[in-house]
């Protein structure tokens, strides 16, 4: 499922691998925003090579494009060790799992991406693999099948995951280190623009960087998309430097308002409104209203609007807020919802 404008969709675009990998941080010190999670990995990463071991197994959680994979890099570079990387849906088989786990060198880091949707029984395969450094495998079949328990050498998985609640419990009980992602600041963004900017050999100001820092929904890989885009109306137009004036035409030739709402983020709240005064209104509706599948409301647009207190969930269903109606510049009525809490005042 994806947005009807890829520019804020979030989810890894084909034509985004080659520019984030250009864009992407080498080192802890050069990764920007989530400034508690990188005190704590800085020591955990210190300890373990004084300790001239692995680190210990680190689960990266959070929405994605907040840089889960570049953190992983970063994990292996600073430990100066070889990376694999894989992800949940390839690995079908636990044949799969033994295979890349006994290939790995020595210290390690195993990435693996969306693993929240490994298969049980390659769980099973991963737990004395990462707790023992074994593999049990199974030889022969019927009566005379036998297991086999073969070592593995030491080695560090880091699990990406924007659903961690789908993880098992023995799985995310594995994990010594838990980092949660979170949004960023809108001054983490404009560092993110402005280095990004330089990289890309295009000079910007800080009206221009402010600009798109503002309508990147928190999340550095729309910030670069979007910064990539408004550099391409700069060149057409024959700008050599990217102020907030491009930044502003080229960001509403995209549809883009300065909270980051589309233009489907603006339907859905506007045809709740006209169509049923705010709400409460059922999920399938909001999907029958709008002509968006159900499943892609609830899981690419309603996240940001949540977010933003522009949505809110109730009992009865979702209900536009007071802040939603601002944002269109309608006025909002007086209205509470069923448990007499105050939603517009």
């Amino acid at each position: 499922m994806s947005r009807d404008n890829d520019d804020l969709d979030p989810i890894l675009q084909p034509d985004d691998r080659s520019a984030e990998l250009s864009l992407r941080p080498r080192r802890l010190s050069e990764f920007i925003g989530q400034e508690k999670l990188k005190e704590n990995l800085t020591v955990f990463l210190k300890a373990a090579k004084q300790r001239n071991e692995p680190i210990d197994h680190v689960l990266l959680y959070g929405p994605p494009g907040l840089g889960k994979t570049t953190l992983a890099h970063i994990v292996a570079t600073e430990m100066d060790a070889p990376i694999h990387i894989t992800s949940g849906p390839a690995i079908e088989r636990p044949g799969d799992l033994v295979g890349i786990l006994t290939n790995l060198d020595p210290n390690a880091v195993l990435f693996i991406d969306e693993i929240h949707r490994l298969s049980r029984p390659v769980e099973e395969i991963l737990y004395p693999a990462m707790e023992d450094n074994k593999v049990d495998i199974m030889i022969g079949k019927g009566p005379a099948a036998r297991s086999i328990r073969l070592d593995v050498t030491r080695f560090t998985v880091v699990g990406a995951t924007t659903r961690q609640g789908l993880l098992t419990g023995p799985l995310r009980d594995r994990f010594g280190i838990v980092c949660h992602f979170q949004f960023y600041e809108t001054d983490s963004l404009f560092e993110i623009i402005t280095r990004s900017a330089g990289i890309l050999g295009f000079s910007i100001d800080k009206t221009g960087a402010e600009e798109i820092a503002k309508r990147s929904r928190g999340t550095p890989r729309i910030a670069n998309r979007l910064l990539r885009r408004v550099r391409d109306f700069a060149q057409v137009d024959g700008l050599k430097t990217i102020g907030g004036a491009i930044a502003n035409k080229a960001l509403d030739a995209l549809e883009v308002d300065h909270r980051g709402l589309d233009r489907i983020d603006r339907t859905i709240l506007k045809s709740m409104i006209e169509k049923y005064g705010g709400g409460p209104v059922g999920l399938d509706t909001m999907a029958a209203t709008t002509g968006e599948d159900s499943g892609t409301i609830e899981d690419v647009y309603e996240p940001y609007l949540l977010q933003q207190g522009l949505l809110q969930r109730t009992p009865r269903g979702r209900v536009v807020t007071a802040s939603a109606y601002e944002h269109l510049g309608l006025k909002a009525p007086k209205k509470r919802v069923e448990d007499d809490s105050t939603l517009f005042e």
